[in-house]
């Protein structure tokens, strides 16, 4: 029997998800930077670029990739001669070294987890509970995997029941469209085939877990059904166009991975989760020496890619002078550098500005003629003014985008992914415009803000009304006030660009 003290678990689990939140993993950098390296699309090779850029000067430092610092998820193989000495339960352990990690005043992670989900919604203010899978193995040590998965990713998880006869691949190839570009492509995508609907569910987020490897798989060749089933999703997902931010390009996914399980002769359970550019895991193993010891990447090992914003090309707008003649002159595609004071808001707060107006209220902050940015920042350290700060999915304020538009007077948009049909036809109704920042480049987007308050809802935490002050912030034309999306437009070209389809310039 070997004994592991409480204490050296739950400060390797607060290590854990202090260093993922910081830390890309290594074989995610290297598959980024050789798409990187082959990318065609200039708009998907930008993305990656501020992607690669962002992550290094999180290494450096050592503050959050994203924004969204995630959900904390552990996986703990607890071996059968284990003793865990100090009386808790591995859920309380997990718990408490999350609440060390996400409350590090050195470098503070966003509290995302609401209790009551279906109810009041309220914020538990540490991040706490994780979700935590348990496993009784063989063995004397405790074998951990810690992931931050974010809810741009998690929204995008898939699951169906298909028939014994029906094609996995086909599901997949008219699935993943469906999907958009909310989580933040290029990334994994992981399935979990079999077994019932929870298992399923199981073995695909489990399957994240594994490092990219598909360049090796591809040099040697498949020896077995799955791995075919990976080298087929592999090229026919690229095959999409997708691209990077959903912006067109030759790489969607950077990996694919597979795990199945026996299940039922009249069933074929199919589970399919995407990680996003944020991807955050860590394994390590207790052996009762005492707490897990990281080992940071060296800075060497990211891709020598710096992001710089191109002014030769790209447009300077005043955000304090903004008409709709100004607005009416973008195109789609063009990117833009924002300078001036924008206002910040999400979910929680245009489901408060709704109910304000449907009850005659004034409300608290004028939007006319401004520009809106959908996030939710992290706490900011030092001398910083906002902590990183960049885009959430903009499809879930599709709802409210008719309300602000034509009853507030707001004039753009600025967020994650597509927009829905609904908001598209708003914008173009009122010669607005909604413009896309890269998702998974939050320190970088961060560096642009310069000045940040409160104006409204302070109640909300990260989802109050906040006013940002920027300088040459990089955005790129979604939705012109025309209605033309680059997120219809792109896919669709390099989708026929990779089938050798001669394109026709619009």
């Amino acid at each position: 029997m070997r004994t592991i003290a409480a204490e050296d678990f739950i400060a390797s689990v607060a290590d854990a998800f202090q260093y993922i939140s910081t830390y890309h993993p290594l074989d995610y950098i290297t598959a980024l930077g050789k798409a990187y390296e082959k990318e065609e699309s200039p708009a998907a090779r930008e993305a990656i670029a501020q992607i690669l850029t962002n992550s290094r000067m999180c290494a450096e430092g050592k503050r959050p990739i994203c924004q969204d610092t995630g959900i904390a998820t552990a996986f703990v193989k607890v071996g059968m001669d284990v003793h865990f000495e100090g009386g808790h339960t591995v859920q309380a352990m997990v718990d408490e070294g999350v609440r060390r990690a996400y409350l590090d005043t050195d470098n503070p992670l966003r509290a995302s987890v609401l209790a009551d989900p279906a109810g009041k919604r309220q914020n538990t203010k540490d991040n706490t509970p994780a979700v935590v899978h348990i496993e009784l193995v063989e063995g004397d040590t405790v074998d951990v995997t810690c992931a931050a998965k974010g809810g741009g990713s998690e929204a995008k998880s898939k699951f169906v029941m298909l028939n014994p006869s029906d094609s996995i691949v086909d599901w997949v190839l008219k699935t993943v469209p469906t999907m958009g570009a909310g989580w933040c492509p290029p990334g994994m995508l992981g399935l979990g085939i079999g077994g019932t609907p929870e298992k399923a569910m199981y073995l695909a987020k489990w399957s994240l877990m594994e490092p990219i490897n598909i360049q090796d798989l591809l040099a040697r060749g498949p020896n077995n059904r799955t791995e075919e089933l990976r080298l087929e999703l592999y090229d026919k997902v690229n095959a999409l166009g997708i691209g990077a931010q959903g912006l067109g390009g030759l790489t969607t996914v950077l990996d694919v991975k597979v795990l199945d399980c026996p299940t039922h002769a009249a069933n074929l359970p199919v589970a399919m989760i995407p990680n996003c550019a944020a991807t955050r895991h860590v394994h390590f193993v207790l052996d009762g020496s005492g707490p897990a010891k990281l080992t940071p990447p060296k800075l060497e090992d990211w891709p020598d890619v710096t992001w710089q914003p191109n002014t030769d090309t790209a447009k300077r707008v005043n955000l304090d002078d903004l008409s709709k003649d100004e607005v009416a002159s973008w195109t789609p595609g063009q990117t833009l550098l924002l300078s001036g004071k924008m206002l910040t808001g999400r979910d929680a707060a245009h489901k408060r500005i709704q109910s304000m107006l449907d009850a005659g209220e004034e409300l608290p902050v004028d939007f006319k003629d401004r520009v809106i940015y959908y996030v939710g920042p992290v706490d900011p350290v030092g001398e910083e003014v906002v902590g990183p700060a960049g885009p959430t999915t903009a499809t879930r304020m599709d709802k409210f985008t008719d309300m602000m538009l034509g009853q507030t007077g707001l004039i753009a948009m600025v967020g994650k992914a597509e927009r829905g049909p609904a908001a598209i036809e708003s914008i173009r109704e009122h010669g607005s415009a909604y413009l896309m920042a890269t998702g998974g480049a939050a320190y970088l987007v961060s560096k642009a803000i310069k000045g940040s308050k409160v104006l409204a809802f302070d109640d909300l935490g990260m989802e109050a009304i906040y006013e940002f002050e920027v300088e040459d912030m990089p955005v790129t034309v979604a939705v012109d006030s025309q209605g033309t999306s680059v997120h219809q437009t792109g896919p669709a070209q390099w989708k026929d660009h990779i089938a050798g389809i001669p394109v026709v310039a619009a």
